[in-house]
C-alpha cells in the first residue's frame, strides 16, 4: 500500500513540471520589451516569453542569474489575478505586474529566493515580468510607467 502511494505521488510530480523540476528549463524564445518611465526614459530588455502553462510553472527556477537587460515575461492571455512564488528560484527577483494596456500595476521588489510566500498582483493583470532584483530601483520604475511589448498592442 505504501509503495503504491509513493508511486502515485511520483507520478503526480512527473505530471507537474514545476514540482518535479530539478534544473532550469531551456532558454525560451526571446522578444524585445521596453519600459518607458514617467520622465520619458526608455529602458530596453530582451525577455524570454513564458507562454504555456508548463513554461510558466517552471519560470526562472534554478537559474543562477538574470541578465541586467533580460528577464521573463509571463503572458496570461487575458487579465487575471496573478500569484507567483519563488520555489526553487535561486536568484532574487523584481516582479512587475502589468495591466492589459501595458501600464505597471504593481512592483514587488527583491523577492526572497526559495520562498513559498505568495506574491500577488492585487488586481487583474495581463502579464507578470520578472527582472533581476534591484532593477526597479536602479531604473526608477514606478506604478503607472508604460511597458511596450507586442502582447499589449505596442511595439517597442
Amino acid at each position: 500500500m505504501l509503495r503504491r502511494s509513493l508511486l502515485a505521488f511520483a507520478g503526480l510530480l512527473a505530471a507537474r513540471p514545476g514540482l518535479a523540476q530539478t534544473g532550469p528549463q531551456p532558454t525560451l524564445p526571446q522578444e524585445p520589451l521596453v519600459i518607458v518611465t514617467r520622465d520619458g526614459k526608455r529602458h530596453e530588455f530582451k525577455v524570454e516569453m513564458a507562454l504555456s502553462p508548463d513554461q510558466q510553472t517552471v519560470g526562472l527556477m534554478f537559474r543562477t542569474s538574470v541578465a541586467a537587460d533580460g528577464g521573463m515575461l509571463f503572458d496570461w492571455g487575458s487579465p487575471r489575478e496573478s500569484a507567483m512564488w519563488m520555489r526553487n528560484t535561486i536568484s532574487p527577483l523584481d516582479m512587475v505586474f502589468i495591466t492589459q494596456d501595458g501600464r505597471i500595476h504593481r512592483i514587488a521588489e527583491r523577492t526572497v529566493p526559495y520562498s513559498l510566500a505568495t506574491i500577488e498582483s492585487r488586481g487583474p493583470v495581463r502579464a507578470t515580468l520578472e527582472l533581476a532584483a534591484g532593477t526597479a530601483e536602479r531604473l526608477g520604475l514606478r506604478v503607472g510607467d508604460r511597458v511596450l511589448q507586442r502582447i499589449f498592442g505596442t511595439a517597442p
